[in-house]
């Protein structure tokens, strides 16, 4: 099967929360998956605790160990940039094709019927090399899409930006997750959902409410993802 690709219209909109998710749901519901999140930025290598290839380690039900996230997050940098920024203050270099290949070779070794849930790092035209982004990333793989966007003032502006790019690609979002920011000063999610539907007739719209302490608000929304997932993709 292809793999899910999970993407966002900008950073800090959960991300990393829908991948660990989406990962648990499958496992729980005694799917093979594995996950990858290839390129990692803002991980100390002195505390890994916490971060985002910890938490997907988490989820596997991995132990914490060099090992493990070598081969979940091979290429990780301390520094919360852009990758082609914080490789550059570590005197390192990072190519698309390096992290396109390190999937491809993933996904082989896991086979057709394993899950293999990809998370990106930072937004869709978020730089990967000097050249290339997470869209050329994306489009190398032809993966099912997931496409993350907030709810706070401006991001129907840009979700519906990050869709016209992927669409432009031939990357047609299986998903696209509104993740409630819970900021307190942004609209009610639904006047979101609402505004995001009628400009994107047919866009498969989930919302995804502010979890708090109570991780179970979310199993709804997860389990609807899992189903657009599960669709039978149209032939291109």
């Amino acid at each position: 099967m292809p793999p899910v690709f999970v993407t966002t219209t900008g950073t800090g909109l959960g991300k990393t929360f829908l991948t660990c998710a989406l990962v648990r749901a499958l496992r729980a519901a005694g799917q093979p998956v594995q996950a990858l999140k290839p390129v990692a930025s803002g991980i100390d290598p002195d505390a890994p605790e916490g971060g985002d290839t910890a938490l997907l380690l988490e989820a596997l039900g991995w132990r914490l160990t060099p090992d493990a996230m070598d081969a979940v997050s091979p290429w990780r940098f301390r520094a919360p940039l852009a990758p082609t920024m914080a490789a550059r203050r570590e005197g390192r270099s990072l190519d698309v094709d390096d992290v396109i290949a390190f999937c491809r070779r993933a996904l082989a070794a896991a086979g057709p019927q394993t899950w293999t849930v990809i998370e990106g790092v930072g937004g869709v035209m978020a730089p990967v090399d000097d050249r290339h982004t997470v869209l050329d990333w994306m489009a190398a793989l032809d993966p099912r899409v997931v496409l993350v966007a907030g709810s706070y003032v401006g991001t129907i502006s840009h979700t519906l930006t990050a869709l016209e790019v992927l669409r432009g690609r031939g990357l047609d979002p299986a998903a696209i997750v509104v993740s409630e920011n819970g900021t307190g000063d942004e609209p009610p999610l639904a006047e979101t959902l609402d505004a995001l539907a009628r400009l994107a007739p047919g866009a498969p719209l989930v919302a995804l409410p502010r979890l708090g302490a109570d991780a179970a608000v979310s199993r709804p929304a997860i389990g609807r993802v899992l189903d657009f997932l599960s669709l039978e993709r149209p032939e291109r």
